[in-house]
């Protein structure tokens, strides 16, 4: 029998959730995801200094918001060295409800990309699930930029999203399992976790109503949540996590189904801006959470701008 990974990808779309391209090429997934957590890692070791000075010595008159992106842009070119698919890069999170301002960085982001010769289709622009940031992406994916709305917790988030013709969102399902878990003093089994339900939830409403966003899960902190995911369009998963999968020979089932999701009773919602932001409000998990998550954004950004212009 193959092993679990192996499994995993007959049924699953697997992507790397690092900034740390040298460990991709053990597990060959198609796609990377970024963040601005993940870069910051990767450039602290000693393995990717030179890339972060090369780019900070070829741009030294450049404003440090443009020598930043370089950086992101820098890693995702070498991370489409090895994978064959697409990566993800964010917009700073410091834009997350600025419409304008999210437009106008990921259009030069993708600018940068096509000067290095990647195509936009190679491209994923991650903005967050405010209602901003949707709109941001739904103007982009006009223009054929594609987009990945990360920072997802709650269901009308994902809703907007799928209105929006958005390419791909990214649930956090390790994310949703922390807030639960810390106020209910719990563990719980892979298909009782809310992150898993969560998930599974907008999956199925996504199926159901023939939407082309893709739903990719993301933030897991075990295989256990990965394993109870599989057959979702696509999962993100860490170098711990794929090591882990890729050590054991547990088998590994089906769990979300298209055809399935076609059969379940599920009612149609209609999210405009006012409902978007009440439902937000109802939902005190993905409030805190989508708040918390720009504010650990935003507070890697200035870690790597710190890096950038040191002193």
């Amino acid at each position: 029998m193959s092993n679990s990974l192996e499994q995993l990808k007959a049924l699953t779309t697997v992507v790397a959730d690092t900034g740390d391209f040298n460990t991709m090429r053990d597990y060959q997934p198609r796609d990377a995801t970024t963040n601005p957590t993940l870069i910051v890692k990767a450039i602290q070791k000693p393995a990717y200094a030179t890339l972060l000075s090369e780019v900070v010595a070829a741009h030294r008159d450049d404003p440090v918001d443009l020598v930043c992106d370089r950086v992101l842009v820098r890693f995702g070119c070498e991370i489409l060295k090895i994978i064959p698919g697409r990566v993800s890069t964010e917009v700073d999170a410091r834009l997350s409800y600025d419409t304008a301002g999210t437009i106008a960085r990921a259009q030069r982001l993708i600018d940068l990309y096509a000067a290095q010769g990647v195509a936009r289709d190679r491209v994923l622009i991650k903005t967050a699930s405010t209602w901003e940031g949707i709109r941001a992406a739904e103007r982009l994916e006009r223009e054929g930029i594609h987009c990945n709305l990360t920072l997802l917790f709650g269901f009308g988030q994902a809703v907007a999203c799928a209105d929006a013709g958005v390419t791909l969102i990214s649930p956090f399902v390790g994310r949703i399992f922390d807030w639960y878990r810390q106020r209910e003093n719990k563990d719980y089994a892979p298909d009782d976790d809310p992150g898993v339900q969560s998930v599974r939830r907008i999956y199925a409403y996504y199926k159901k109503f023939g939407y082309r966003t893709e739903v990719m899960g993301a933030s897991f902190r075990n295989i256990g949540q990965v394993l109870a995911l599989a057959g979702c369009d696509l999962l993100t998963i860490s170098p711990e996590l794929l090591g882990q999968l890729a050590a054991s020979d547990q088998p590994v089932a089906r769990k979300l189904d298209p055809a399935a999701a076609l059969q379940q009773s599920i009612e149609r919602v209609r999210v405009d801006e006012p409902a978007f932001r009440f439902a937000l409000n109802e939902d005190a998990m993905a409030y805190e959470k989508l708040g918390e998550g720009i504010r650990l954004f935003v507070a890697d950004a200035h870690k790597l701008e710190a890096m950038v212009r040191p002193g």
